[in-house]
């Protein structure tokens, strides 16, 4: 099995949303703010090459959003989904399964497209599985009116519309052998968090449950969270894990470093290492 990083490009986000109650003087530590309080943020994607399978964690942001939207976020960088698949030798016809550890815009955008007439939406791979949760889905097709501004129709409904929709069972073991899955519901309903055995180690996809190294403090929980205090306790269960496993955490997010591991402190678990997923060999 071999893991491939996908880039996707970089967006801005307001740093006291990312960070929530936390001040600015600390989070600013980790995470500098340009003059409009904007953070950089990445949209760092995970391919998983398994014998005849391909499955894709996430897929970023995508391009069919209207250009006022986009204006609110700052797109930046030289990265697309379409290149970084490319690069690793493979195209969107490729890919067997997609992944979505949940469906906020810039997790879940880039695997719907407009047709080439621009009259309705399809599916960016046209061969694959995409993967979520009845839970979730639910949670984001009838969306409440806190987390409405992040689940768009024209990223999810041609999902199901494609016949191409499938649900893992949040109560049975992970239909991938690839990896186990952790359901995590602080942030949005049965976030899901891909734990992966890749040669001898432990590496969990940890999406918005953990968005950046700046965020490892249990009370550095994003504003964006609809229950903020069942993060916390999300936090301290999976964090302890990590470090009792030994596992390295990829960061979807984090602008600047691509994995990291955790140590245990007198504080709680503090970041150990950073490292890119290469140096695993």
């Amino acid at each position: 099995m071999k893991l491939h990083v996908i880039n996707t490009g970089f967006f801005k986000l307001d740093g006291g949303a990312m960070f929530g109650v936390v001040p600015k003087s600390l989070w600013q530590r980790t995470n500098p703010a340009d003059q409009n309080n904007m953070c950089n943020w990445a949209m760092r994607c995970l391919l998983i090459e398994d014998g005849d399978r391909l499955i894709l964690i996430d897929n970023g942001i995508g391009d069919k959003q209207t250009e006022k939207f986009f204006s609110y976020y700052y797109l930046h960088g030289d990265d697309s989904l379409q290149k970084s698949l490319n690069q690793k030798g493979f195209d969107f016809s490729d890919i067997t399964d997609v992944f979505m550890t949940h469906l906020h815009f810039d997790h879940c955008g880039g695997g719907v497209k407009w047709n080439k007439d621009r009259t309705g939406y399809e599916l960016v791979f046209p061969n694959a599985r995409y993967w979520s949760n009845k839970e979730h889905w639910e949670w984001a097709t009838q969306p409440n009116a806190r987390e409405k501004a992040s689940f768009l129709k024209e990223n999810i409904m041609p999902i199901q519309e494609s016949g191409q929709l499938n649900f893992v069972d949040v109560n049975q073991p992970s239909p991938f052998t690839q990896f186990d899955i952790f359901f995590a519901d602080g942030h949005t309903e049965k976030q899901m968090i891909p734990i992966i055995n890749y040669k001898g180690n432990k590496v969990a996809f940890m999406a918005d449950l953990l968005p950046s190294v700046g965020h490892i403090p249990l009370p550095y929980v994003m504003g964006y969270d609809t229950r903020p205090l069942l993060t916390l306790g999300e936090k301290e269960h999976f964090l302890n894990r990590v470090v009792n496993e030994e596992m390295i955490l990829f960061l979807e997010h984090d602008g600047e470093n691509e994995c990291c591991t955790l140590k245990q402190t007198e504080k709680g678990p503090r970041l150990g290492e950073t490292l890119v997923l290469s140096d695993l060999g």
